[in-house]
């Protein structure tokens, strides 16, 4: 009974951080969450049902207004904090220095052109793929919403087992609570989430949500020593995009 209340502590705690949904929280649940990195992707398939749900009226409204509702939707379900990481890493990339500065610019509350180009970018980057998950059936689009969901907050809890912490904070936090052999069962639980994605390419957009998260872990590994908080964030943003397009692409191509 103590691992099952661990594990419910663990996913409403993963919901309060990763989305905005009204949920109850508990003492300890945010201590849970953070070390139990299979809470990732169990959010991830409720978040991603939910910001689905636009996608039902494919057949019956517009495209363009069904890519706006899905928009809408995924913000309304996750909320915009994720963007700041957006933003801190676009600072980050176009500064000159070394790694020390780019933490520094990571850190500074200031938005630059970068923060603004870069969260321009992923939202319309991702109003488009919105726009082309309206071109595909329902099932077809749900499938690939939900997929790329799970995706993302799976490299999420990939970041957290495998990630080495750039600065103290948030990203610390759960890189410290997670082992490399903890990512084992959030594994399991993406896959078996991935039995929504069928028979369609959501299980395409899955793998491209944990591709596309790689990215932001790998420029961090390599130009800020580790990851941190706005990694982590980043991370979730770029690999959602990342794999509704994969998803929509798999799709048109299959």
């Amino acid at each position: 009974m103590a691992v099952i209340g661990r594990w419910l502590g663990a996913v409403r705690g993963g919901l309060g951080f990763l989305t905005r949904l009204p949920v109850r929280h508990r003492d300890g649940d945010w201590d849970a969450f953070r070390s139990t990195p299979a809470a990732f992707p169990a959010v991830g398939l409720v978040a991603g049902v939910l910001a689905a749900i636009p996608l039902l009226a494919i057949d019956r409204l517009a495209a363009p207004t069904v890519a706006v509702g899905y928009l809408l939707s995924v913000y309304a379900v996750t909320g915009i904090h994720h963007l700041d990481g957006v933003a801190d890493l676009g600072d980050a990339l176009v500064v000159h220095g070394d790694a020390e500065r780019r933490r520094e610019v990571l850190k500074d509350t200031t938005t630059g052109v970068g923060a603004l180009l870069a969260v321009s970018i992923t939202v319309a980057a991702l109003a488009l793929g919105g726009l082309g998950l309206a071109e595909l059936p329902v099932l077809a689009a749900v499938g690939v919403a939900i997929g790329a969901e799970v995706g993302t907050k799976l490299g999420m809890a990939g970041m957290a087992a495998y990630g080495t912490a750039a600065s103290e904070g948030m990203g610390e936090q759960f890189i410290d609570g997670a082992t490399p052999g903890s990512f084992f069962l959030p594994l399991v639980v993406a896959l078996s989430a991935a039995a929504f994605a069928w028979p369609n390419p959501g299980a395409v957009a899955l793998c491209g949500a944990l591709a596309g998260g790689v990215l932001p872990w790998y420029w961090a590994n390599r130009h800020l020593g580790g990851v941190n908080g706005d990694i982590f964030g980043a991370a979730n943003e770029v690999g959602r995009v990342a794999g509704v397009h994969l998803g929509v692409i798999a799709w048109t191509l299959l």
